[in-house]
């Protein structure tokens, strides 16, 4: 099964490239080519998170999954080039810079939601054993009025 993710990552990454040649040439849609530039780090993403699953010890997954992520990192470079050739020097660096800004934007809000959560969370914690507290006097008052009056 991790096999055939890899290999759909370094897939997706070769049919990615392919598409993205023949898109900079015209490059009439620009949201073809930016859906595959997203398949490209999509397959690159691919590739690095089963690499992490894999056996560590076996010498074939440790080559095989480095000459993958090679091969995966070449072929982005080699589309950065391109882009950069064809629409300026620089845009492909814009392109990594702004997808590093979103992702960090991405996680540090995540990081955010998180300790909200965590604080909402500590906060109905609070209030439950409040609640509890007081209904255990409660019934605390009850149970000695009870028995006092019974007397």
């Amino acid at each position: 099964m991790v096999f055939a993710e890899i290999i759909t990552g370094i897939t997706l990454v070769n049919k990615a490239a392919e598409q993205i040649k023949k898109l900079v040439q015209n490059a009439n849609d620009v949201s073809k080519l930016a859906k595959h530039i997203d398949d490209m780090f999509e397959g690159e993403s691919q590739i690095n998170k089963k690499r992490n699953k894999r056996s560590m010890f076996s010498v074939h997954s440790v080559a095989e999954e480095t000459i993958n992520a090679k091969l995966a990192r070449e072929r982005l470079n080699e589309m950065g080039q391109l882009i950069d050739l064809r629409f300026g020097h620089g845009t492909w660096a814009g392109i990594l810079k702004e997808r590093a800004d979103r992702i960090h934007a991405a996680k540090e809000e995540a990081k955010k939601i998180a300790h909200q959560k965590r604080i909402q969370y500590e906060e109905n914690m609070q209030l439950f054993w409040t609640i509890l507290g007081i209904l255990v006097g409660a019934v605390g008052l009850l149970f000695g009025m009870y028995v006092f009056f019974k007397n």
